[in-house]
């Protein structure tokens, strides 16, 4: 497509932004016969979920899962043409003295008896929990989303050393944030997926998402909105008319669009991805399991041998290794190496940096009282999508996208 300033004629709906929650709507409004056009600003599709290949490995941008539990993914994706490759359900706790697996029996009846006698806390800290997890686990999600709100600290304090040893560190991870003050009625929607569903990625990586949503999608890539009205979105270098724009861009890119607009403090985080001269089963037993330190010896709120789930990703003669921490820093490089030798227990010496990914402003927060739907038209008649107006998740960018087009088909009808 040539870049001129021109007039283009009037579409159904132009989508501003190719992430998860645009590229979804595009999806349910061509399968609706709707014209529509996606711009983007950026070179591929998908937003946050996209992949590169680096000096011969595939690196996503930050650490990313896939839960094929979401029943917005089984709606959405082919799950089967992903090639999903799982990782270990639970999680591996780097203690003091030494590394222990909780591993969830369910799915791994074998691990049953080491996490039986790893599992911190008393006895009947640990029945509570298993009653809390059963109810969370068989909730439906209307039942968890209105539940009396309060903070994640104050529902799981009841199992307290299990909160700090196992479900803290956890979820400091999934929620690019340690404070535990997210609301509890997400918190129990997230532990609820994870019971259910084994998290995984993609063989060829979690962009791979991105390109099976895009398939079939009128898309134009390194156009950046630069103003928009209920009709019309001039960008970079043209002016494109609809009878509805939709916004399906970050928060605060959509709120650069829609003077006004109020947006949800962001979360941030740094991943750093290493190749280790080491054969994937040199590390954690060649096990693909999240490690986490209770005790935050170093920055590292997890760490994971990718290729360990998924040996497309690199050659399983050398171990590629995912690490994230919370903020932006700045992070002294031989901070983060002397953290992941104490994770692995390893010398991480020779260990080679692939790629450092800062990702500022990637996660929406979600206090107490947050709604977990927010209206897809706003008062000025543009649409608007994204995991912020939805829940902080690829579900919640999904389902969002979802409802956007079915606001955009009412409207037109």
């Amino acid at each position: 497509m040539s870049k001129r300033a021109s007039i283009d004629p009037t579409y159904d709906v132009v989508i501003v932004g190719a992430g998860m929650a645009g590229l979804a709507a595009a999806k349910h409004l061509v399968a609706a016969r709707r014209k529509v056009m996606v711009i983007d600003a950026n070179s591929q599709p998908g937003g946050r979920v996209r992949s590169e290949l680096i000096d011969g490995v595939t690196v996503d941008h930050g650490f990313q899962l896939l839960n094929p539990s979401y029943p917005e993914a089984q709606r959405m994706l082919n799950l089967k043409a992903l090639n999903l490759r799982e990782f270990t359900p639970g999680v591996r706790i780097r203690g003091s003295e030494r590394a222990h697996n909780l591993i969830d029996p369910f799915r791994s009846p074998r691990a049953l008896l080491n996490t039986i006698k790893s599992v911190p806390g008393s006895r009947l800290e640990q029945l509570k929990f298993a009653a809390y997890i059963t109810d969370v686990a068989k909730g439906y999600g209307n039942h968890l989303q209105y539940r009396t709100d309060g903070t994640a600290h104050d529902a799981l304090r009841a199992f307290d050393d299990i909160t700090r040893d196992v479900l803290a560190p956890f979820l400091a991870g999934v929620l690019f944030d340690d404070s535990m003050t997210t609301s509890r009625r997400l918190v129990d929607v997230f532990l609820r997926s994870f019971v259910r569903g084994t998290p995984a990625v993609p063989a060829t990586g979690m962009g791979e998402i991105a390109q099976q949503l895009s398939r079939g999608i009128p898309l134009s890539l390194n156009e950046s909105a630069v103003r928009v009205t209920a009709t019309t979105v001039t960008t970079n270098w043209r002016v494109l008319k609809a009878r509805a724009v939709l916004i399906a861009t970050d928060p605060h890119t959509a709120a650069r669009l829609i003077p006004g607009l109020p947006t949800p403090h962001m979360r941030s985080g740094t991943t750093w991805w290493h190749r280790a001269p080491v054969p994937v089963a040199a590390l954690n037993g060649g096990l693909p399991i999240l490690t986490v330190d209770p005790q935050r010896r170093g920055p590292l709120v997890n760490t994971v041998v990718m290729n360990a789930a998924a040996p497309e990703y690199a050659s399983t003669d050398q171990a590629l290794i995912a690490s994230t921490a919370l903020g932006t820093g700045p992070f002294a490089s031989a901070e983060i190496s002397k953290h992941l030798s104490y994770l692995y227990e390893a010398n991480t010496a020779r260990w080679e940096v692939v790629a450092v990914q800062t990702m500022a402003q990637t996660v929406p927060a979600f206090p107490v009282g947050t709604p977990f739907r927010q209206p897809s038209r706003l008062e000025n008649g543009i649409f608007i999508a994204g995991d912020h107006r939805d829940t902080p998740s690829l579900q919640g960018a999904l389902v969002s996208g979802r409802r956007a087009a079915a606001a955009i088909t009412h409207t037109l009808a």
